[in-house]
């Protein structure tokens, strides 16, 4: 099976220069995959011409955009004036399932709107959810909603968990993913009502719900699933990233500090690349928006080539495990128990 990815090749700070460079990265390394690169085509042919004679030229076509959704431009402008944007024309891949998910490094806020007005939502799902990894002591683990809502009500909240665990649980191969509920406490007496009416939900529900948890047991990687509401998301997810900056910068004024602190840093740069390594935001890049009828994932806007590399590996994983239709599924199952 051939899997299909639209990228939105203007989209992000960076654009064209890093995401045809990351789309054929991406073709070397999975040879089942197929792209469509969307966005003005005579500059995405210009860095193609870096690939002369390239043997991957029958694995991608060239779509061409006229407008591109700028990264402080409003939602509601970019739905409603750009219809030729690469961000619009990629989704529409999607929408008349030529591909098979979409990646873009594009305006969060446009993609989710475009997202939802050319797939919309699936049925018994009221709103989308963005759905990322975070580093953690063990490896990662998944959170969800990270920004696409914010307040979100109890009802909300469950159907983040349904869905969360439903592409942790193809995408990781993990059987049964434990999910927690993030809290300013571990005892039930603690958080909102919302949080403890939803906690309650969770309970009682099919899913592997395994209690609270608090912000630090993000990293230490205690479930396999985060769910909370958007705006907590957001602050956890952007503090993360912020934390990792802070590390490099002071690890790096500790090491260069005099002729002694040079000279063990030269000692230790196996140890701290492989440090770097672990921290860097750039290698969990690729947030899935979950509960569309088909498959998009967010790239941060900032992304290397590396980066952007990992979002279109997000996007051709979870097209394989064909998630939005296992979502759809299981939403439509519970949908009928509940008659």
């Amino acid at each position: 099976m051939t899997i299909k990815v639209s990228i939105d090749a203007s989209g992000g700070d960076y654009g064209i220069p890093v995401t045809i460079k990351a789309g054929m990265k991406a073709l070397d390394v999975f040879q089942d995959l197929y792209l469509y690169f969307v966005g003005d085509e005579s500059s995405i042919k210009t860095e193609l011409d870096q690939y002369p004679s390239n043997i991957l030229s029958s694995r991608y076509t060239i779509i061409h955009a006229s407008e591109v959704v700028l990264m402080n431009e409003s939602p509601a402008i970019a739905l409603r004036k750009k219809k030729d944007s690469s961000m619009r024309v990629a989704i529409n891949l999607v929408k008349t399932l030529k591909a098979n998910a979409c990646v873009s490094a594009g305006n969060t806020g446009a993609l989710m709107a475009i997202s939802r007005f050319v797939l919309r939502t699936i049925k018994g799902i009221d709103r989308p959810a963005i759905m990322g990894r975070m580093p953690t002591m063990t490896g990662h683990t998944h959170m969800l909603d990270l920004g696409a809502n914010v307040d979100s009500k109890p009802k909300a909240l469950i159907e983040f968990a349904t869905m969360g665990s439903i592409a942790v649980k193809h995408t990781e191969n993990i059987a049964s993913p434990t999910i927690g509920l993030l809290n300013i406490g571990e005892e039930d007496m603690k958080g909102s009502e919302k949080i403890k009416k939803t906690a309650e939900l969770l309970k009682v529900s099919s899913l592997n719900y395994v209690g609270f948890v608090e912000g630090d047991d993000i990293y230490k990687g205690t479930v396999d699933l985060i769910v909370c509401d958007g705006f907590e998301g957001n602050i956890a997810l952007k503090a993360s990233e912020g934390v990792a900056l802070m590390m490099s910068h002071y690890l790096k004024q500790a090491f260069t500090r005099n002729l002694l602190t040079k000279l063990v840093a030269l000692i230790a740069t196996p140890v701290l690349k492989d440090f770097k390594s672990s921290l860097n935001p750039g290698k969990y890049n690729g947030a899935s928006l979950l509960g569309l009828q088909g498959i998009v994932v967010k790239s941060h806007g900032g992304a290397n080539v590396d980066s952007f590399l990992a979002a279109i590996t997000e996007a051709y994983v979870e097209a394989h495990a064909k998630i939005s239709d296992k979502i759809s599924l299981q939403i439509s199952k519970e949908l009928e128990h509940n008659e």
